[in-house]
């Protein structure tokens, strides 16, 4: 009750770094962002042993619920970890895209990226072919300030791209087809990431911008 009364008003993130299962992964599940780390951290709400009973089916944590699964299957999870230590400077930098709570703006960062800066790769970038395909990514790196890129849910739905980035110290969200799966078009799983990603950007009073 009290992570809905909360949604919109402040931003809400969870930190899974060991195991979460039962009643404890309800409230995870229902926050902005999830970071978990790989190897260490599982979330379900019942576990093998139970799946063993019910089913008849063996599976080990990891399978069932692991930074893995939850980062490119179920989508669950927006951040997969290598370890906790970069799972901690993860959160720093996502912490840093965003305002305290609604009513804020976010915080506006110096920025020495020259706003005229001039990138002749983005000449070549997109094929002449429309039947080819390109990385929608380099287009981002090669726009935004210091060629920076948080990419949100990078496993999950990858035929959408989204993501927090700066531009003249302004941060934005980005939401970006992405021509290298399923030539960028959408379906179910990448229509429910961006529209969660835009309403966490609506809430929070992060502009978008949208590459097509």
């Amino acid at each position: 009750q009290r992570n809905i009364l909360a949604s919109g008003l402040i931003p809400q993130i969870s930190a899974i770094f060991g195991p979460c299962a039962g009643g404890a992964v309800y409230s995870p599940a229902l926050t902005d962002f999830t970071i978990m780390s790989k190897g260490t951290s599982y979330m379900f709400v019942t576990g093998p042993k139970v799946v063993k009973t019910v089913t008849g089916e063996t599976v080990t944590d990891e399978e069932l619920g692991g930074a893995s699964v939850h980062g490119s299957k179920s989508g669950v999870t927006h951040f997969v970890a290598e370890d906790e230590q970069e799972g901690i400077l993860l959160l720093r930098k996502l912490i840093s895209y965003m305002p305290q709570n609604n009513l804020e703006d976010p915080p506006l960062l110096l920025c020495d990226d020259p706003i005229d800066r001039l990138d002749d790769k983005l000449n070549e970038i997109i094929p002449d072919n429309p039947n080819k395909p390109y990385d929608v990514k380099d287009v981002v790196h090669s726009i935004v300030d210091y060629n920076e890129f948080l990419e949100v849910q990078r496993h999950y739905a990858p035929n959408i791209v989204t993501g927090f980035a700066r531009f003249n110290g302004q941060s934005v969200g980005i939401i970006a087809n992405q021509p290298m799966y399923l030539a960028g078009v959408l379906d179910i799983n990448s229509s429910r990431k961006a529209a969660r990603f835009v309403r966490f950007c609506d809430a929070f009073n992060i502009p978008l911008v949208t590459l097509v």
